[in-house]
């Protein structure tokens, strides 16, 4: 697989990533089985897929406790992101940015994860009650310390409109540039895909003129942009995207048009696969971009390693660009 670096310490990677999240949460629970999630993560080693992207509140705690089974053979073929920050309660999530805290729970994650270091340990989300300067400064002495390689700034969620031209990502880019004073960041992780698209006006190019790594969250719009969904199939009460307002059977309906257009790039492209078009778009928006795709299954994980070797032409490029913009029950 194409390697592709992170940040200004060339932090070598795969050029796609493994989301592991739906592994242990966030979507439907009857079909998160270990077993399985465990072949995931070792089909993804073996296809050259190196970082795993994880977080301390999956599970909470199980998906890192998933992962380090196989980082306890495998390590080295590993490129390891964790995240710090959010706690899990009771029907409720709330952010944690104390320094005392970050410290911890670099601590529990690596005991979790059966390792000695994290590659790129993400900030999940800022506490609105601690200076972010002082829960980044806690993660800056991590590095010193030798317990993470780089620092990394989850944005996924950071916005309350999906919509374009909301400049969405502004309040986002005023805080990696505090936290840029105190330690460099390494990468930064927001949604991207064909249909969100909004990074692309500033928040990617803000991350690229600064030799900044993009991990692309939800790559492949939460699995829609895979052709693979039913309209109007419904999802468990505890999936995400039960609530998610593109994935009512109206919307659902509504943006067909979108992954119609990545079948008909696709054709082009022999037995490419509408989600591998997807992808290589996301890859095609620089070199300094990763896109993190989640799945819990191995034959998803193939699929995916395989988009790295796509190359989409300029007119591929074209007729995506030209696709209509998704729509959601907001609209």
């Amino acid at each position: 697989m194409e390697r592709r670096t992170i940040g200004a310490a060339a932090l070598g990677v795969g050029a796609v990533g493994l989301g592991c999240m739906p592994m242990s949460w966030a979507y439907s629970s009857s079909e998160q089985h270990g077993v399985t999630s465990l072949r995931a993560v070792h089909t993804a080693l073996d296809a050259g897929v190196s970082l795993l992207d994880t977080a301390d509140m999956y599970g909470p705690f199980t998906n890192e406790l998933l992962l380090g089974r196989v980082l306890k053979e495998r390590r080295e073929e590993a490129f390891v992101s964790t995240k710090c920050g959010l706690l899990v309660g009771d029907q409720h999530i709330v952010a944690n940015g104390r320094p005392g805290y970050v410290h911890r729970a670099c601590d529990a994650s690596l005991r979790r994860l059966q390792t000695d270091t994290i590659d790129l340990y993400q900030l999940h989300r800022a506490d609105p009650e601690v200076p972010i300067e002082e829960t980044w400064g806690a993660m800056a002495e991590l590095v010193t310390a030798g317990k993470v390689r780089a620092l990394g700034f989850c944005a996924v969620g950071a916005r309350a409109d999906r919509r374009a031209g909301t400049g969405i990502h502004d309040g986002t880019i005023r805080q990696l540039e505090r936290v840029q004073q105190v330690f460099p960041v390494g990468a930064v992780q927001a949604e991207l895909s064909v249909w969100s698209r909004e990074a692309l006006a500033t928040l990617l190019p803000w991350c690229e003129t600064r030799g900044i790594g993009f991990l692309a969250a939800m790559p492949l719009g939460n699995g829609y942009l895979t052709g693979a969904l039913t309209t109007g199939g419904g999802f468990e009460p505890d999936d995400v995207r039960a609530r998610h307002p593109r994935f009512t059977a109206e919307m659902m309906a509504a943006n067909q048009p979108i992954v119609a257009g990545l079948r008909r790039v696709a054709r082009r492209h022999g037995s490419a696969t509408p989600g591998q078009i997807a992808l290589a778009w996301v890859l095609a928006q620089g070199r300094h971009v990763v896109p993190v795709p989640g799945t819990k299954k191995p034959h998803w994980v193939t699929e995916n390693a395989c988009a790295s070797a796509l190359k989409l032409s300029e007119h591929d490029l074209a007729e995506i660009a030209a696709l209509p913009t998704a729509r959601g029950s907001w609209d």
